[in-house]
């Protein structure tokens, strides 16, 4: 009975992440599709293009290294590349680590491997993880990009020239709420900000590195804001204990004055 109330526990928490990251993975259907595509017009077999979908599970990492393998870059500069674009997952792991230690190794390696960026946003803001919630979250999401994957191998062949259709822009559309959603703050704001200013004064004077420029530029301004606003509050909070120590021995004295006084009277 009691293992039968715990599995309907961790069944509820499955789908409620689930249906949580419903909106998410259908946004990236159009992207899926996009990848499983590119790998077949990049020259990969269905089984292969398949495996990198099932097993990279990293939407701009796939897009950018089998561009790359088009225009036969080095696998080792394509290694590095992918690398430092993924590298945000390190961030994501150290963010989440005290949340996630208690889970058994199983569990851990389970959301390691299905922690995207739509995750790691989805759970952004909470204090505590579900395993069950983020393990349906991640497998939904998952599920979705590996079936519009094939989808995208099969309609390569069946439908010439699919990436004029613009696929690509569902990237957009996925980014766009995802960082609306983090904005809790006025550095991340001006960050946001900066960055999109950049990126388009980049693109229209066709200067190269865009993304490298405007996310680095962002990044330092944020960072900048948030330690001005941090040593604001620092400066506050000193000037409002020193205030508070003035006020007590003010009270001190004047309760000193006080008694004085009265024992003067008698």
């Amino acid at each position: 009975m009691q293992r039968k109330q715990v599995g309907k526990i961790r069944l509820h928490y499955f789908t409620q992440g689930m249906i949580a990251m419903l909106p998410l993975s259908i946004a990236v259907i159009p992207w899926g599709i996009l990848a499983g595509s590119m790998a077949v017009n990049a020259g990969l077999s269905i089984p292969k293009a398949i495996a990198m979908s099932a097993l990279v599970f990293a939407g701009a990492a796939q897009l950018v290294s089998l561009g790359l393998h088009m225009s036969e870059t080095s696998s080792i500069v394509i290694l590095l590349t992918v690398f430092f674009l993924t590298s945000q997952h390190f961030i994501y792991a150290l963010v989440w680590r005290d949340k996630v230690s208690h889970y058994s190794l199983k569990s851990r390696l389970g959301v390691g491997f299905l922690l995207t960026d739509e995750l790691f946003a989805l759970r952004a803001n909470e204090p505590k993880h579900n395993r069950f919630y983020l393990l349906g979250a991640g497998l939904c999401f998952y599920l979705f990009w590996v079936i519009f994957s094939i989808v995208g191998i099969v309609l390569a062949s069946a439908v010439p020239n699919l990436d004029q259709f613009h696929l690509d822009f569902s990237i957009v559309a996925i980014f766009v709420p995802i960082i609306v959603g983090l904005i809790k703050s006025r550095a991340a704001a001006a960050g946001v900000a900066v960055s999109c200013t950049i990126a388009m004064i980049c693109y229209l004077f066709g200067i190269p590195g865009t993304l490298i420029i405007a996310g680095v530029s962002g990044m330092f301004v944020s960072a900048l804001i948030e330690t001005r606003m941090l040593k604001r509050e620092k400066l506050i909070k000193s000037d409002s204990e020193e205030a508070a120590k003035e006020l007590e021995m003010d009270l001190v004295e004047i309760s000193s004055a006080e008694a004085g006084s009265m024992e003067g009277n008698r």
